[in-house]
């Protein structure tokens, strides 16, 4: 399963677990950042720094917010300054996640522990101060008109 990057200032595409993790300078060992979790996982901001540095980008750009979504629809939208300690979980014990795959944010300086998504298969970086500092979280309402015409 491919993760879809937006990013309006520095270009996005649709990636593997395997080429994000590339693109990734700084790999840990999760239970550096978060007690009680496991596995491999990338740092966010150098990711998104080197991201930056690749697309050859102002050094002094910085988005407001990241944005990702869930396989089940969910999503939370993060103001940039809670995601200092943010990473991606992409393996355990060795392997590809068996629960949370293809990904999993876990942001352990966050506002809420529903900011660590499971499932993740888009990630969007945001350029706009008017969403504010509080972080956003929950599943899409998306309806079809013909679910709509039932109720």
């Amino acid at each position: 399963m491919n993760i879809h990057i937006g990013d309006e200032k520095i270009g996005g595409g649709v990636y593997s677990v395997e080429e994000l993790k590339t693109q990734a300078p700084q790999h840990i060992e999760l239970s550096q950042r978060v007690p009680g979790t496991y596995g491999r996982a990338f740092d966010v901001a150098s990711w998104y720094e080197a991201r930056k540095k690749q697309a050859d980008a102002a050094a002094d750009l910085r988005p407001t917010h990241m944005k990702v979504e869930a396989a089940d629809e969910f999503q939370a939208c993060i103001p940039w300054g809670q995601l200092g300690s943010a990473a991606f979980l992409y393996e355990q014990d060795g392997a590809p996640l068996k629960k949370g795959f293809p990904i999993r944010l876990y942001v352990p300086d966050g506002s809420s522990e529903c900011l660590n998504v499971k499932s993740v298969v888009h990630v969007w970086f945001l350029y706009d101060e008017s969403l504010g500092e509080e972080a956003t979280y929950g599943f899409k309402n998306t309806f079809s008109p013909e679910q709509l015409r039932k109720k």
